[in-house]
């Protein structure tokens, strides 16, 4: 969702308020995968990132990959995901109407933070969800201090 409004104009007249326009124009159109519908090169992948059980959880969703096209690495702090989603050609051409499918190269990049066990993160993929728990160290964990009375 936009915080800032962005002026477009429509080429089709909304009778009786023309000014109207552009806000119905950008409530329909402002999709979290709108921008990476419009290019056929480049796309992210929608990623969640949460703290379960004392390590760091980071979920992404790449529907219809296969395991062989997903590539993590990390180098330093940085985790990188990458990875190519195909387009499915079939013998057959078939007439689309309409295609939001997202096809093509993507990466993302993640800043680790320095509580993190680099040598015990692993991966998981199932489901079209993939799923890299980032184990903490065990030291940064907060300890509760008990507190006397005297």
């Amino acid at each position: 969702m936009r915080f800032f409004p962005v002026v477009r104009r429509s080429d089709s007249p909304s009778w009786p308020w023309p000014e109207a326009t552009p806000f119905f124009d950008e409530f329909f159109n402002d999709f979290p995968l709108s921008k990476a519908v419009q290019t056929n090169d480049h796309w992210a992948p929608v990623v969640d990132i949460l703290e379960k059980d004392g390590n760091l959880v980071l979920r992404a969703e790449l529907p219809g990959m296969e395991q062989k096209d997903i590539n993590l690495q990390i180098e330093g702090n940085i985790l990188t995901l990458k990875g190519e989603k195909k387009f499915e050609s079939e013998e057959k051409r078939d007439v689309y109407h309409r295609r939001e499918s997202i096809y093509g190269n993507f990466s993302r990049s993640f800043s680790l933070p320095e509580s993190v066990d680099r040598e015990k993160i692993h991966a998981d993929y199932k489901n079209g969800i993939l799923t890299i728990t980032i184990p903490q160290k065990p030291e940064v964990k907060p300890r509760e201090i008990p507190v006397a009375v005297q």
